[in-house]
């Protein structure tokens, strides 16, 4: 059941995205999150990808720490790390946004969704790192297994973290509850293909903390602003648990998303799971299929066009 204190302060529209420190409940404005962060090591927001208000709020908070402090790095899940050369040219002006996108695999919503944050980072020469791994090296882990990192050239090897599958308690069993699979099932195999997804998860989990402490050792006394998918930041779990267990000195803030529920207390319900120090609450996106048929067709086609990655 809803009250009048949730509805007034629920998204009116997809761009909404009103502000709460998890502990206390109380309403943030964006300039008072920012205020708050002022000394803070990393301030890690989760997202929807691709969820307006997400974005809207990354890019209001991106500048509203830039005038506190100006000394930021952006990091970002959306680009790999192999990558890099392309992020920094277009950042040097070497080349065009196409080019950034073509030449440096941006995902397929950049425009709408990325662009504010590398055009702020640009125009104010702040540093953005690549910081996922290496799309077709995950895509081959949850095919075979850890052991494919030994077959890579060791080059790119030294470019991952030298724990690659280092893992967090509370983490194995979000995943495997949130893909629908228990510890044990029927088939080994099964169990075989889901632990190497498992593994592949962690590599871009474990390359994600790296690199944010790369970009804090090349980049001293800078604040790190690093964009994510929230599974691999709420509850401290994920990045953020390898990135606390692997530094524990530095001050870490969680940002969660929350979707609206017209059902309950969309914000009592996230504070009591602790998803993160400060949660936004944004309203559902409409579904993408209601035919199940369309649904499969669809989700076989985005699978199907990474089929091609050479694993031998």
């Amino acid at each position: 059941m809803t009250t009048s204190t949730d509805n007034a302060l629920a998204p009116v529209t997809l761009y909404d995205a009103p502000i709460f420190h998890a502990v206390t409940g109380a309403p943030m404005s964006v300039d008072q999150l920012a205020e708050q962060l002022r000394d803070t090591d990393v301030i890690v927001v989760g997202e929807y990808h691709g969820h307006q208000g997400a974005h809207l709020l990354q890019a209001r908070l991106q500048a509203a720490l830039y005038q506190r402090r100006p000394a930021q790095v952006l990091t970002m899940e959306q680009f790999t790390l192999d990558h890099q050369g392309d992020v920094d040219r277009y950042l040097s002006g070497e080349t065009g946004e196409t080019e950034l996108i073509e030449d440096g695999d941006a995902w397929e919503n950049y425009r709408a969704s990325y662009r504010p944050m590398v055009e702020f980072a640009r125009r104010h020469d702040i540093p953005v790192m690549a910081a996922n791994a290496p799309a077709d090296i995950v895509r081959c882990v949850g095919r075979k297994g850890a052991g494919h990192l030994d077959t890579l050239p060791a080059d790119v090897r030294q470019q991952l973290p030298r724990a690659p599958f280092q893992d967090t308690p509370g983490y194995r069993e979000k995943f495997l509850q949130a893909i629908g699979q228990s510890h044990r099932t029927d088939s080994e195999a099964l169990d075989a293909r889901m632990h190497n997804t498992y593994l592949a998860q962690l590599l871009r989990d474990n390359t994600m903390a790296a690199r944010i402490l790369q970009a804090l050792e090349q980049h001293p006394g800078h604040q790190v602003l690093h964009l994510t998918g929230t599974f691999h930041s709420e509850e401290r779990l994920g990045t953020v648990g390898l990135l606390e267990a692997r530094a524990p000195a530095l001050s870490v803030a969680v940002i969660s998303p929350v979707f609206r529920s017209d059902d309950e207390p969309a914000l009592a319900a996230a504070r009591q799971q602790n998803k993160g120090d400060y949660l936004y609450i944004i309203a559902p996106l409409p579904p993408e299929f209601r035919d199940s048929e369309r649904e499969m067709k669809a989700m076989q086609a985005r699978f199907g066009r990474s089929a091609g990655t050479d694993c031998s």
